[in-house]
């Protein structure tokens, strides 16, 4: 059997796109920074997103059935600490950044690289972690800027391909 520490080592090196899951509805107000967002199918466009089931994340975001996958661009580290924080509070998660709303309600980050509003279709519990199946109802894109990623445990900042062209 593989322990988690082993599991955990290797999969460092495993570099990920840097992203703040949110949500909103009659459940309340959720919003945590996750790397394990993954395309599935472009018709209908569909994500999965995973989260741990601990996490009070997880009941709201199924409770309310919807999910914002706000992809980070290299300059917004801050973000994605301040969400990343077990101590910080929903107020001041979301003071870290400006928000608008697409579609289903969910927190949409001005700013960031790629805003991918969801409505949850379907969950599979796996492990310690929920994998929600989310078709995404509406998005906002915006190309050319550094992205951010996580690599070798620490947030790194990517250049885009038109960027490294021009430098």
């Amino acid at each position: 059997m593989i322990d988690k520490a082993t599991y955990r080592q290797a999969m460092s090196g495993l570099g990920a796109a840097v992203s703040v899951v949110t949500s909103a509805g009659q459940a309340g107000l959720a919003g945590c920074t996750v790397s394990a967002v993954c395309s599935v199918t472009d018709e209908p466009p569909t994500l999965l997103v995973c989260i741990n089931r601990a996490s009070k994340n997880n009941a709201i975001i199924r409770a309310n059935g919807n999910l914002c996958v706000n992809v980070l661009a290299g300059d917004q580290r801050h973000i994605a600490l301040q969400f990343a924080s077990k101590d910080a509070s929903m107020e001041s998660r979301f003071a870290a950044g400006e928000w608008d709303r697409l579609e289903t309600g969910a927190p949409a980050l001005l700013g960031s690289i790629a805003a991918l509003d969801c409505e949850v279709m379907s969950m599979n519990e796996v492990g310690t972690h929920t994998v929600f199946y989310c078709e995404i109802k509406a998005l906002r894109s915006s190309g050319g800027r550094e992205g951010l990623i996580y690599f070798g445990r620490d947030f790194h900042r990517l250049q885009s391909a038109a960027h490294a062209a021009h430098a």
